[in-house]
């Protein structure tokens, strides 16, 4: 989870890394530090360790950090992006379904969209907020443009997005079948625990089914967009029918996008934030 790109960065964080407040202050060191059972016999991290840093840090950066104060909506927006982030995901791809559904033509459609990529990246270099995201949305953005022009069909235009919900896809399902979701390992590290929550049936099992339910979001994503774009693909270029099915597929990516991030997202926090209840005072 919103452009697919955005959308499964974040969800692997799960989740979308463009959601950090330029007045973000950077995590205190000994929050990243790895737990001492969680190294191997020579005193180095092990494989999960690092795997798990890697990924609660990027949930941190995200905001989607169970042992901080704040409520879902509040947590939910803020792996969006805030407004900046929903119009860095929404905007490139309406914009391509509108011109190109309109105008019938491909190269003003995808110009509109990078160019609308390349403004979101400028005004975030200039008032010097993290761009990480917004520039390898930028890169994405231009691949895809790119290959769609050298074809001269617009479906291809999404392939890099069926690329991305395959790979992220996989990763969360095979996670989850060979008993290390991601989601856990990115809870562990939040919450300081490494990977003793292997130790506890419910934990793996919320964490199991969480990792699928992220997994399923792709695959869906995937089976929904995949028809339509073979069907383009076997349509006339330039016909009524192509252009209905390859609209058609820039329709259901913005549909399927934050429209399902979202929920899932908040889905994912009350069910960690119910493993990991606070202190009462």
């Amino acid at each position: 989870m919103t452009d697919d790109r955005r959308d499964a960065a974040k969800a692997e964080a799960s989740v979308d890394p463009s959601a950090v407040p330029a007045d973000e202050k950077a995590v205190p060191a000994n929050e990243a530090k790895v737990p001492a059972t969680e190294t191997d016999e020579r005193g180095e991290p092990s494989t999960s360790a690092l795997l798990g840093a890697a990924l609660g840090g990027a949930a941190r950066r995200a905001g989607l950090d169970p042992s901080a104060e704040a409520t879902t909506g509040h947590v939910v927006w803020r792996a969006m992006g805030g407004w900046r982030g929903v119009l860095e995901s929404v905007l490139p791809s309406l914009a391509f379904l509108i011109i190109y559904t309109v105008g019938k033509e491909l190269l003003p459609a995808l110009l509109v969209s990078v160019g609308i990529a390349v403004v979101f990246t400028a005004v975030r270099l200039i008032m010097r907020q993290p761009a990480s995201a917004a520039i390898g949305g930028l890169v994405a953005t231009g691949a895809a443009a790119a290959l769609a022009l050298w074809t001269g069909r617009a479906e291809d235009n999404f392939i890099w997005g069926f690329l991305t919900n395959g790979i992220y896809g996989s990763a969360f399902l095979v996670s989850a079948l060979v008993g290390w979701p991601l989601i856990g390992l990115a809870v562990g590290f939040l919450m300081n625990e490494g990977t003793k929550w292997r130790t506890d049936p419910r934990k793996r099992r919320v964490f199991f089914w969480l990792s699928i339910a992220w997994a399923g979001l792709f695959a869906l994503r995937l089976a929904v967009q995949l028809p339509l774009y073979f069907g383009a693909s076997a349509a006339v270029e330039g016909s009524p029918e192509q252009i209905q099915l390859a609209s058609a597929l820039a329709t259901t990516k913005l549909i399927m996008g934050l429209p399902l991030f979202a929920p899932l997202v908040a889905v994912t926090w009350l069910a960690v934030r119910a493993l990991y209840p606070r202190p009462t005072e």
